[in-house]
């Protein structure tokens, strides 16, 4: 396996990504969408998710494809941006005919970013602009870092952000992630300085610094000054991981659902610790269609390790290519490295 041309989700053709942000309230929205629909499912592992339309995304329930996956900050304010995405999607004239009428359709997860320091002092809710905003920019190349769904992310100790990354199988299959990194827990070994998805980069893509060379890594997490362990801070904490896996392999619904479920392996090796009840983690998986891949269930299997690794590289560059912003309350990783 080996990274696309341009380590992104968007190396499975045919994938647009759009990101919107407003930095004074700390938050943003991204969209992935094509110019069709697509199958997609979804899993949810976290104990603290919030979404909107996932219960169509089932195997046995009827839709058949989706026009577009959100995933926003705001929290319950924030799945408004889908229906900013879905004003974009009507006005182009997408969505599920019903006779004469056009309905979109647009599942989407939020992560909780309410108390980072920017200004949520909003009159209207700002997220369904943000949402058409995000519609509006969407094309094949976009920002990674503290921008669109990570503007206001945050780990454990450092920022948080939105991260991509891809792989390219032997069979000519491509699998990516696009993730928003804001988990209870930490992405970085004690020190913040090696990043525990080490051992899954590729070609120095998050700083290059291997793994960590101490031992007993998860007992020194007991007594880090982390967030999560100040009894004041986690009575207010709800953080979450949300991500979307794609292929272009010929999947249906139910291998969607398998995708999304393998592909959570990819946070827990990434975040520690991960799927936390105050964690609302979620991964959506989706398939293009272009490429038959057939019965074999090891095809499958294949696809979804390849989507578990680069969920975890998604997560590591996420962090990795936040930047400082005015009123931040936690480092960037690059600040720490001094």
């Amino acid at each position: 396996m080996e990274p696309g041309p341009k380590n992104l989700i968007t190396d499975v053709e045919g994938l647009l990504v759009g990101s919107a942000k407003d930095d004074a309230l700390k938050s943003g929205a991204t969209v992935v969408l094509m110019d069709r629909p697509f199958v997609a499912s979804v899993h949810v592992m976290g104990g603290a998710p919030g979404t909107r339309e996932t219960d169509l995304l089932a195997p046995d329930k009827s839709v058949a494809g989706v026009d577009a996956l959100v995933l926003s900050g705001g929290s319950a304010y924030g799945l408004d941006a889908c229906s900013g995405v879905v004003d974009g999607l009507r006005a182009a004239g997408r969505g599920f005919q019903i006779g004469s009428a056009v309905i979109p359709l647009v599942p989407g997860a939020i992560i909780f970013d309410l108390l980072n320091g920017g200004d949520k002092g909003w009159s209207e809710n700002p997220y369904r602009r943000l949402g058409r905003e995000a519609f509006d920019s969407a094309s094949e190349m976009f920002e990674l870092g503290s921008t669109g769904v990570g503007t206001g992310a945050l780990s454990a100790m450092l920022k948080g952000g939105l991260g991509s990354a891809s792989f390219v199988l032997e069979s000519g299959v491509t699998v990516g992630a696009l993730v928003a990194a804001n988990p209870v827990g930490s992405v970085t070994t004690p020190g913040d300085r090696h990043f525990w998805a080490a051992p899954f980069e590729v070609d120095g893509e998050f700083g290059g610094l291997g793994t960590d060379p101490a031992s007993g890594l998860g007992r020194a997490l007991d007594s880090r000054k982390a967030r999560l362990a100040s009894g004041e801070d986690a009575s207010q904490r709800a953080n979450t991981t949300i991500a979307i896996v794609a292929t272009d392999a010929d999947l249906d619904k139910a291998q969607c659902n398998r995708l999304a479920v393998a592909a959570h392996d990819g946070i827990a090796r990434a975040t520690v610790p991960a799927h936390t009840p105050g964690d609302g983690d979620l991964v959506f998986a989706m398939s293009t269609g272009a490429r038959p891949v057939g019965d074999d269930p090891r095809a499958l299997a294949e696809i979804g390790h390849a989507a578990a690794l680069c969920l975890s590289r998604a997560i590591a560059r996420a962090v990795y290519h936040a930047w400082p912003a005015t009123g931040d309350l936690l480092p960037c990783w690059s600040d720490m490295q001094g």
